[in-house]
């Protein structure tokens, strides 16, 4: 064998074991009842994921106008699932659906879709740790919100949440994002618009119940409610990590916050179950 074929060899013998160490990426399909649609979902293993063993799940929200396979394509968090050994699953939450159930609108159950139908669905198909100490979920921009809302409405699912560049109060743009879609319009349904931001739940809180991670870049149009938001949390003396350097709304951003926000749920995910 010359010098060419053994380096072929080795690069070849290479690639295969990274392969075979490496997190399972699927893309499924799964079926909401709520809505009466499939909603694609990617489920990250990882690596050697058993049926023996049982796993923390974080779930993964995508943007405004993005959808289930941007957190894979974008950012390296399968890498980052298997350097910390749980599970991540990002599911399409439609075009400008903040994540919301609306009234009379059957396309548009997606608070029912992540916080029940999906956690039902991933609960019965995979090896998971079936309550809030090993379930977690954040999310970015419009996911954020949906992350944090999500977690704060439903505190018995969820043990620790996370927004980076979240929209987490939308008021300050009332004509974007199609929200007045879906809730009406800012001056019409003013109390629709308070009754859904992030900021107005903080008062359903209780410290330490929910662990609490929020970052944003300092050149974000988010920036200001998300100090906002810190603030809050910091006024009703709920602990929380927030954390803000340089960036803007993008994927070079966010793509770099994902890695100390995974470290953080890892943190979570670690500690030991308080009798």
């Amino acid at each position: 064998m010359n010098l060419k074929q053994l380096l072929v060899l080795s690069i070849a013998l290479c690639c295969f074991c990274i392969a075979s160490k490496a997190a399972k990426v699927d893309t499924l399909a799964i079926r909401s009842q709520r809505m009466d649609k499939v909603i694609k979902t990617v489920v990250i293993l990882p690596k050697g994921y058993s049926e023996s063993t049982k796993y923390p799940v974080l779930y993964l929200l995508h943007g405004y106008s993005g959808n289930y396979s941007n957190w894979v394509k974008n950012s390296n968090v399968a890498a980052l699932a298997d350097q910390y050994g749980y599970m991540v699953v990002c599911p399409d939450g439609g075009f400008g659906s903040w994540y919301w159930d609306i009234t009379n609108d059957r396309n548009y159950q997606y608070e029912t879709f992540v916080s029940k139908e999906l956690i039902d669905y991933i609960d019965g198909h995979y090896a998971t740790v079936q309550d809030r100490r090993g379930r977690a979920i954040t999310g970015l921009s419009m996911g954020g919100h949906g992350a944090l809302s999500l977690a704060i409405k439903h505190q018995e699912l969820y043990g620790a949440a996370g927004s980076t560049a979240g929209g987490v109060d939308f008021r300050p743009f009332p004509l974007n994002w199609e929200i007045k879609d879906r809730i009406g319009n800012y001056a019409d349904s003013t109390q629709a618009w308070d009754d859904r931001v992030v900021i107005n739940m903080i008062p359903k809180l209780v410290n330490n119940q929910l662990r609490l991670i929020i970052d944003c870049g300092k050149e974000d149009f988010f920036y200001p409610v998300n100090v906002a938001l810190h603030d809050k949390l910091m006024y009703h003396n709920i602990n929380h990590t927030f954390v803000t350097s340089e960036g803007g709304h993008n994927w070079t951003y966010w793509s770099r916050s994902i890695i100390y926000q995974m470290a953080f749920f890892n943190d979570f995910f670690s500690q030991p179950e308080k009798k």
